[in-house]
């Protein structure tokens, strides 16, 4: 072990400490955009770009172990949005492959989560959606902190999504417009989102250095806290973690202000 090595594992213990303290904030639900896979690659001199999400594929359990350790009680991971779906089809489909084998994985008979998936799954390829869905569902009532897993997925996607199921359900119980335009509210859209039923995220977290949300959770994150990393995903460690913690244990939330 480097000296580089040892300092950033004493910096991790004395972070784990701070956070050990009773008194310190922890977030119920973290959201996560991994962000930074192929410029990684680059950086590290591959010559297959999707060597870069296979790796940051691969730390995502390491993830989840350190969510579970600070008592998170949900994960949102953002792994492929709409636009991605644009992209040329040789760049696209070891993408889609590499996010559906992770998937499978982390539904696997050993894994601990309750995976939700989240987007517009009529988006997709009809296998990949199927073995998606199939995967949440071998993990219906396990225990362990809820996962979401955002493919295919749009922040204003989402909000038209909530609103068409709005109207037709309101259409089928034979609600005209009028009558519903008296009665909605916030919670009736809510209620129809990808996440419905669980809280909104407190911690917003995006690696690669880059300060937008593109999207991400636009509804869910009116009163997140955001933390924003240089790293880029497959180097993401759990000192990065940490620190994102401890800021946001010392933020003073200001909700609606």
């Amino acid at each position: 072990m480097g000296v580089r090595d040892v300092l950033y594992s004493l910096y991790e213990r004395k972070l784990s400490h701070e956070l050990s303290r009773g008194t310190a904030a922890r977030p119920r639900h973290v959201a996560l955009m991994l962000d930074g896979n192929r410029r990684w690659a680059r950086g590290e001199g591959f010559t297959d770009v999707n060597d870069g999400h296979r790796v940051g594929a691969a730390k995502i359990v390491d993830l989840l172990e350190w969510c579970d350790e600070a008592g998170v009680e949900v994960v949102t991971l953002w792994l492929l949005s709409t636009d991605n779906l644009n992209r040329p089809a040789d760049e696209l489909e070891p993408l889609l492959e590499i996010i559906t084998n992770v998937v499978d994985e982390l539904s696997s008979p050993t894994a601990r989560w309750r995976l939700r998936i989240v987007g517009a799954l009529e988006m997709l390829p009809g296998d990949m959606a199927h073995r998606l869905t199939a995967a949440a569902a071998r993990t219906v009532g396990r225990p362990g902190l809820e996962l979401n897993i955002a493919v295919g997925y749009g922040g204003r996607q989402e909000i038209a999504d909530a609103v068409r199921k709005l109207l037709l359900q309101h259409a089928e119980s034979g609600t005209s417009i009028e009558e519903l335009a008296e009665v909605l509210d916030v919670d009736h859209i809510a209620a129809h989102l990808y996440t419905s039923g669980q809280p909104d995220p407190d911690l917003v977290i995006r690696t690669s250095g880059e300060q937008r949300l593109s999207g991400f959770l636009l509804w869910q994150s009116a009163h997140s806290e955001f933390w924003f990393c240089e790293a880029y995903w497959p180097a993401f460690r759990r000192v990065d973690f940490l620190r994102a913690l401890r800021d946001y244990a010392a933020r003073h939330r200001r909700f609606g202000s």
